[in-house]
Formats: C-alpha cells, structure tokens, sequence
C-alpha cells in the first residue's frame, strides 16, 4: 500500500469526525480569532508596562474584550461615543 491509499484509508476511517463541521457550522475550524485577540492583549500589556493596581488589570481586560468584539462584529466603536 501506497503512502496515499494509506491516507486515504485514514481519512476514510475519521469520516464521521471530520463531517461533524456540517452538524454545528458556527463552530470555527481554527482558532486563529482567539489566538489574534490573545496576541493584541499582549501588545497593549507590552505597551502598557502592566497595570498597577487589580481594578487597573480588569479594567484593561475589559477594554480589550470590548475591543475585541467590536472588531468582530464589524462595528464601529466611535458611534456608540
């Protein structure tokens, strides 16, 4: 057997898992969303030189993930100001 009849026998034996994508599509097939929003934080905490205090910490995650969804949604966040 071939190395691609043996990925093809692999693919076939994973079929069922592989079509779970079609039973819930809002699910992502990566989660590069999620890795771009952790990189932006570390960005700003970078930038930032860290908050000083607890409610500063929150605050800024706050920020961020409001940020974030925004951007996600497509929305401007200067309308809402």
């Amino acid at each position: 057997m071939n190395s691609l009849d043996e990925r093809i026998a692999k693919t076939k034996e994973n079929k069922e898992h592989l079509l779970k994508v079609l039973v819930l599509p809002e699910v992502p097939l990566n989660c590069y969303a999620v890795e771009l929003a952790a990189r932006a934080k570390v960005r700003k905490r970078d930038m930032s030189l860290q908050t000083i205090t607890e409610e500063g910490t929150k605050a800024n995650d706050t920020f961020m993930t409001i940020v974030h969804t925004v951007k996600k949604l497509g929305v401007s966040a200067y309308q809402y100001m």
